[in-house]
């Protein structure tokens, strides 16, 4: 796995905060070429439209369909791998053959006519929504990726920049020690100067004459 696959997986784990214990919580571990069903539910019946979009801020629309409509509009980067599946408000998004560009959060989003609202729809969050994280671990290593393998990174991360930090903590209190003991030491190996006065020495010198 490279540094930078290692460091997204690293990422995700931090940001979901505790999504990463298991599948059941929001977390889907998939590999390359495997298929995911996300399965979109509305609380409230008098729905309009419902949708699937992607990113963090929910800027990439995947997939959308109105009520009484029969026709699905979807991305052009994902009509030849994502089918829709059960009744409205009911859906069941089928996205088959991920790749590692798969990798991110889904979000399933309902909107319904409301006049009260500037652009006439109100957005509903719907409940289904995942992080899906797509390795190709499997490839390279022959080792499927689980949710358990989320913790071990992080672990050693933390060791890693402990034993960092304390080595570098350490070189620094022996440098200061170093530094005190070789002022210490020429400060007391430094002789000290005795006075000379000419004149003194003149007048010794007339009078052992």
């Amino acid at each position: 796995m490279s540094a930078v696959w290692f460091h997204l997986i690293t990422t995700f784990c931090l940001y979901s905060t505790g999504l990463c214990q298991s599948e059941s919580s929001g977390v889907q571990w998939k590999n390359v070429g495997e298929s995911i069903t996300i399965q979109c539910r509305s609380s409230e019946a008098d729905m309009d439209a419902a949708g699937l979009t992607k990113g963090l801020n929910k800027d990439t629309e995947i997939a959308f369909k109105y009520k009484n409509s029969p026709k699905i509009t979807i991305a052009p980067p994902f009509r030849n791998r994502l089918q829709l599946g059960s009744e409205f408000p009911n859906m069941d998004f089928l996205l088959s053959n991920l790749t590692s560009a798969d990798t991110g959060p889904y979000w399933c989003e309902y909107q319904k006519i409301d006049s009260k609202s500037p652009t006439g729809l109100k957005n509903v969050a719907g409940t289904g929504s995942v992080l899906l994280v797509v390795t190709d671990n499997t490839v390279q290593t022959g080792k499927s990726v689980t949710p358990g393998d989320c913790e071990q990174p992080n672990n050693s991360l933390v060791v890693t920049s402990v034993v960092i930090s304390a080595a570098v903590l350490l070189g620094l209190i022996l440098v200061i020690v170093a530094f005190i003991k070789t002022k210490a030491l020429c400060s007391t190996s430094k002789p000290t100067p005795v006075p000379h006065n000419d004149v003194y020495e003149d007048m010794r010198g007339t009078i052992r004459r």
